[in-house]
C-alpha cells in the first residue's frame, strides 16, 4: 500500500513546482549602480549589513532598516531606527564574526569601510556605495539605487523633490546673503580649509558660492592653514565642521579655536556669519539623503536669520 496517494502526490508536485517558480522569481539577477560601477547581484537581497553611515541614512529614510550595522551612529534617528539591529563592528572595523553569524545576503561598504571590501566578499556579495566630492549628486544617485533595489522608487522620487526644494531655498540665501565663503574645519586646535574640488565642494558647486580662496589643496584632510590665512582671506561667511568634539571626547571645541583677534578681525565675524555645521551630517554621513537636508537647512536658515549690527 503507497504511503502517499495518487491525488496527494499530484498536489505535492504541483506545490513544489509552484515553490520553484517562486523561488525562480526572487532569484532574478538584479543590477546595482555603485561608485565602482554596476555590480550584478543574483536577487533582491533580504538581509543586508551596512558598514557606511550615509547608507544607513538614506535607507532609514526610504523605510528599509539593515540587519547588521556599525557603532556609533552618530544621528539619533538612526539609533532609534535601527534597534534591534546587529551591531557588525564599527564604520574602520567589521567584526567578521558576527558578520558570519548574521549571514546578510548583501554588506554594503561606503568611504571609510571601503577599505575591507575584498575581505568582506568572502561573507557575501558587497556593493561599495561611497560618496565622492559632489554629495548631491552622490547622494541622489544612492537614493534611486536603493530605490529601485527595494522597490521604494516612490518614497525615492519623494525625497528627492523635498531635497531640491532645499538646493533652491539654501542657494537663494548664499546669493542675498552668503558672500564669498571659506569652508574649515577644527580638529581641536588644528584648522584645514577645503576647496570646491574638496570633499565638502559640493558646498560650493552646487549652492553656486563663490570661494574666498581659490585654489586650496585638494585631501582628504584638507589645507593645513593658520589663524593669519584665515585673517588675509577676509571670508564673508565661515562654515566650520568641528571634527574634534564629534570624535574625541575633552577635545577644544571649535568656537574656543576660533576665538582669536585674527578670526575676529574678518567680516564673517564680525558681521555674525559664522555657521557652525552639524559634524554628524556634514562630515560622519555626508551624502545621505537626510543629512544633506539637515546640512542645507542649517545654511538656509543661518544665512537668512537677522544678522547682529557688524562690529567696527
Amino acid at each position: 500500500m503507497p504511503l502517499i496517494s495518487a491525488p496527494l502526490k499530484a498536489a505535492a508536485g504541483a506545490l513544489l513546482v509552484a515553490l520553484c517558480s517562486v523561488g525562480v522569481a526572487l532569484a532574478d539577477p538584479v543590477t546595482v549602480d555603485t561608485s565602482t560601477g554596476p555590480v550584478e547581484l543574483a536577487g533582491v537581497p533580504d538581509t543586508i549589513a551596512a558598514l557606511d553611515i550615509a547608507a544607513i541614512d538614506t535607507l532609514g529614510a526610504l523605510g528599509v532598516v539593515p540587519g547588521g550595522i556599525v557603532t556609533p551612529l552618530y544621528l539619533d534617528i538612526l539609533d532609534r531606527e535601527t534597534q534591534g539591529a546587529t551591531v557588525v563592528g564599527t564604520m574602520f572595523e567589521a567584526n567578521f564574526e558576527k558578520l558570519a553569524a548574521l549571514r546578510p545576503d548583501l554588506i554594503i561598504v561606503g568611504g571609510r569601510s571601503a577599505a575591507q571590501t575584498q575581505m568582506l566578499s568572502r561573507l557575501a556579495p558587497v556593493i561599495d556605495m561611497s560618496i565622492g566630492p559632489d554629495a548631491i549628486g552622490d547622494g541622489i544617485a544612492r537614493l534611486h539605487t536603493y530605490g529601485a533595489l527595494f522597490g521604494k522608487q516612490p518614497e525615492a522620487d519623494a525625497l528627492e523633490d523635498q531635497l531640491d526644494t532645499r538646493i533652491d531655498a539654501a542657494r537663494a540665501a548664499v546669493a542675498a546673503h552668503g558672500g564669498r565663503a571659506m569652508i574649515i574645519l577644527t580638529n581641536g586646535p588644528k584648522v584645514s580649509a577645503y576647496g570646491a574640488t574638496s570633499r565638502f565642494g559640493w558646498l560650493h558647486t552646487r549652492l553656486n558660492w563663490p570661494e574666498a580662496v581659490e585654489g586650496i589643496q585638494t585631501s582628504n584632510h584638507g589645507e593645513p592653514v593658520s589663524f593669519e590665512y584665515i585673517a588675509q582671506a577676509n571670508p564673508d561667511t565661515l562654515l566650520v565642521i568641528d571634527r574634534g568634539t564629534t570624535v574625541s571626547d575633552g577635545a577644544q571645541n571649535a568656537a574656543a579655536t576660533l576665538d582669536n583677534p585674527l578670526v575676529a578681525g574678518t567680516e564673517a565675524w564680525k558681521s555674525g556669519r559664522v555657521i557652525y555645521l552639524s559634524t554628524a551630517e556634514s562630515y560622519v554621513a555626508a551624502g545621505g539623503i537626510r543629512s544633506l537636508m539637515r546640512t542645507l537647512d542649517q545654511i538656509t536658515d543661518a544665512l537668512n536669520a537677522p544678522q547682529p549690527e557688524a562690529k567696527p
